[in-house]
């Protein structure tokens, strides 16, 4: 693994998990700030156990060495485990939400960043679509069997619909509903799976709202983020659910039939160039500003921790991972330094060699 990012924020981080038991199980590790003086004796994270590399390995068909990555001494996160939080002080909460074969801590890098700038971030993992679900009981849950092949029904004829789709042109409108087209008919599987995780978010965040009201501001609402199929769960989440005030979506696919629907909160779209025509739904019908955020030489898999992981560049694509991790961390703290903390009038973003940020002012 290459050298892992430094948090840049005033604050140093620190981590706790919990589980939530039922009909679905799901795991959850949370990102708080805390004051540096305060880690003195708590101990840095694992960042991938033995099941994570096996349950991502599995996913991803690429092989990921625990024992390896044990041996590079890089295998811990920029974080502490269960360090002391600041007395009296509360911070704004954002949910993130991993893809379909990620795992719980598939973005901390970025949500560490994060939370060193005076944020509590949720992560969630979903079972089911997640590489491995990690619980605090000592258990472990694998994804689904054959994941890949459920994606699309029937799948090759699903998949070579969405490959054409990829590189046809049109308006925004008329991209967004042949996208609608070809979900209604090949892609009820993970249309289906877009409540769950809705209803996994909504858990999550009871528990938290309960149990760690002394580290959130709840005043504030709550931030909406992921990557892959986690953000079309926050753009979901931002269209649904009041309690959510703006959404960050790293290059998901938007699902869902959202045809009539009006986007009422801030939203920001981080993509690949390659992905430009499965979002254009973000761009429609909305009473807030969205922003168009297209990072350059990027393919999907670089929106994650993966980044800097896998070296091969047809799944990450060419940018140097510093520098993708250095312009999503600007963006998304930009974004939600506006819309969550309300310390700006609006997001400070320039575009640069990497990435073109675009303001799309509301539509209705």
């Amino acid at each position: 693994m290459a050298k892992k990012p430094m948090p840049t924020g005033e604050y140093a981080v620190g981590t706790m998990t919990y589980s939530l038991y039922g009909e679905r199980n799901i795991a959850c590790r949370v990102y708080y700030p805390v004051n540096e003086e305060s880690t003195e004796g708590c101990g840095k994270p694992r960042y991938m156990s033995p099941e994570i590399c096996k349950g991502v390995s599995r996913t991803l068909s690429f092989p990921i060495s625990y024992n390896k990555i044990e041996k590079s001494g890089t295998n811990y996160s920029e974080c502490y485990v269960n360090a002391p939080c600041i007395e009296g002080k509360k911070f704004p909460l954002v949910v993130f939400s991993h893809g379909a074969g990620g795992y719980r801590e598939s973005n901390s890098f970025m949500c560490i960043d994060l939370a060193s700038h005076g944020y509590v971030v949720l992560c969630i993992a979903h079972p089911g679509l997640a590489a491995c679900v990690e619980y605090d009981n000592g258990t472990f849950e694998y994804a689904e069997k054959n994941l890949m092949f459920k994606t699309y029904k029937p799948y090759w004829r699903g998949a070579f619909a969405l490959l054409k789709f990829m590189k046809e042109t049109g308006s925004d409108r008329e991209l967004a509903e042949r996208l609608d087209t070809i979900e209604k008919t090949y892609c009820e599987y993970l249309m289906s799976n877009i409540p769950l995780w809705e209803e996994d978010t909504k858990r999550a965040v009871s528990y938290a709202k309960e149990n760690l009201s002394y580290i959130i501001d709840l005043d504030k609402k709550i931030g909406a983020m992921g990557h892959s199929f986690g953000g079309a769960t926050a753009y979901a989440l931002c269209q649904n659910d009041t309690d959510y005030v703006c959404g960050i979506n790293l290059d998901g696919i938007i699902l869902g039939d959202f045809a009539g629907k009006v986007l009422e909160t801030p939203f920001m779209q981080m993509s690949c160039e390659a992905n430009l025509n499965v979002v254009t739904r973000v761009y429609l019908d909305h009473r807030k500003p969205v922003y168009k955020v297209v990072f350059k030489d990027l393919q999907h898999l670089g929106f994650c921790d993966l980044k800097f992981a896998i070296p091969s560049k047809s799944m990450v694509g060419k940018l140097p991972a510093d520098a993708l991790h250095e312009n999503v961390c600007r963006c998304q703290r930009e974004f939600f330094d506006a819309y969550l903390k309300k310390t700006k009038d609006r997001p400070e973003l320039e575009s640069n060699e990497a990435v073109t940020a675009t303001e799309i002012a509301p539509d209705i």
